[in-house]
């Protein structure tokens, strides 16, 4: 276990955010299936969950017939529930496996629906699962206010059968973002899809079409900075598409809600303190920004209620308690409710030592929230990052934070 020491101070200047995490694991993948070239040649700065997809794309598809192919997912559920549709469109023998929290995160969606097109499923509920069989084409009907990554990972797989499909969605769609950006990058790599009323209508027999590809920077990783900011920095963040669509992009208008001066000029986002505010946020569309909006509200005057945030209990750790409990240890005012927070906005936090659960996205909340305590914050689990962010503290340094890392294993 790493520890970081964090002591108060201001975050100012310019930052480079990563490349998206979402985007970088769809395009991996679509031009591994094209048959392309690697996209990040030089894997010593990537995140451990997009490692993970390039290794596991490599097992999967470098396979030997007859074999159970051995994927290991590590921590990554995109990586997981990715792949499980695409080695099953293949007809590939594949056991999968997993660390952390990820063997004991939902893969419910795919035990309904694969075995009725041909696949067989071995598991006692999470993983390890052991898939046979060859996917067949036709309906697919799955609920729409589960994870995106269900209907990706099917998005992926389709087009390679030998007729076509439909994906249709019994509840409305959450995280929608996420598949408008399947739908884009497979277009990118010679995909087509049809969008229908209720999901998707996917022609089988295509091909991945291998191309040069640039993945976009990450609006996730942004919020963290643009939070620096709201709380009292001057940040300017580069390289960030005003028309992406990851669903995090909405990091902008939210952190414009919360007082924040939220401008664009020569191609960046700036972002400076001005009222800091509650407000009510509906998080069904943006679950991974909750953590870093739970740290802000937590420093802003009045109440901040955060709804629809139920499927955070199945993350990394359950982040609706984290937050909570990670807060009011530092004095903030936090309550859980079944979906969400309800946070009652303080002045200061004080300083404390909290559980970082071994999640990135609560590390990485924590730091920000840190800058705004009256001592040191020390923050468990700070090797969480590298699943997402192996930087991050080192650009927190760099925009002059101070944050000491005690044994980064």
């Amino acid at each position: 276990m790493s520890d970081v020491k964090i002591y108060p101070s201001v975050l100012n200047g310019s930052i480079l955010v990563p490349p998206s995490k979402s985007a970088a694991h769809r395009a991996v993948i679509c031009s591994a299936l094209a048959g392309g070239g690697e996209l990040f040649p030089d894997e010593t700065r990537l995140s451990d969950d997009i490692k993970a997809t390039i290794h596991t794309m490599k097992a999967l598809l470098g396979g030997t017939d007859g074999e159970i192919v051995q994927i290991h997912c590590g921590e990554s559920g995109s990586t997981l529930r990715f792949l499980i549709p695409i080695a099953a469109a293949f007809g590939i023998s594949a056991r999968f496996t997993g660390e952390g929290r990820l063997p004991q995160r939902p893969i419910g969606v795919y035990l309904d629906c694969l075995p009725q097109h041909g696949v067989n499923c071995e598991t006692e509920g999470g993983l390890p699962l052991t898939i046979r069989g060859k996917l067949t084409p036709g309906k697919f009907v799955l609920p729409g206010n589960i994870s995106s990554q269900f209907i990706t990972g099917l998005l992926f797989a389709l087009p390679l059968l030998n007729g076509d499909s439909e994906i249709r969605l019994s509840t409305p769609l959450e995280s929608a973002g996420y598949a408008d950006m399947t739908v884009d990058i497979l277009n990118d790599f010679g995909i087509q899809t049809e969008t229908t009323e209720t999901g998707w209508r996917v022609p089988g027999g295509q091909s991945y079409k291998p191309r040069e590809y640039a993945v976009e920077r990450d609006w996730s990783q942004a919020a963290f900075f643009l939070a620096a900011g709201a709380l009292g920095g001057n940040i300017r963040l580069e390289g960030l598409n005003p028309n992406s669509r990851q669903g995090d992009r909405a990091a902008e208008s939210l952190f414009r809600s919360f007082g924040a001066d939220v401008v664009w000029a020569d191609n960046q986002l700036s972002i400076t303190q001005n009222k800091r505010n509650g407000m009510e946020i509906d998080a069904s569309q943006i679950p991974d920004l909750v953590p870093i909006l739970a740290a802000t509200a937590a420093l802003c005057r009045g109440r901040t209620r955060i709804f629809n945030a139920q499927r955070l209990r199945i993350k990394e750790s359950d982040r609706l308690s984290a937050m909570a409990d990670g807060l009011s240890r530092l004095g903030g005012k936090v309550r859980q409710t079944e979906d969400g927070l309800l946070i009652d906005g303080v002045e200061t936090l004080h300083s404390g030592e909290i559980d970082g659960c071994n999640d990135h996205r609560i590390v990485m909340a924590f730091a920000i929230a840190a800058l705004k305590a009256d001592g040191c914050v020390t923050i468990h689990d700070a090797q969480s990052v590298r699943k997402s962010y192996p930087d991050f503290f080192e650009d927190y340094n760099r925009l002059g934070g101070k944050a000491h890392v005690v044994n980064m294993g």
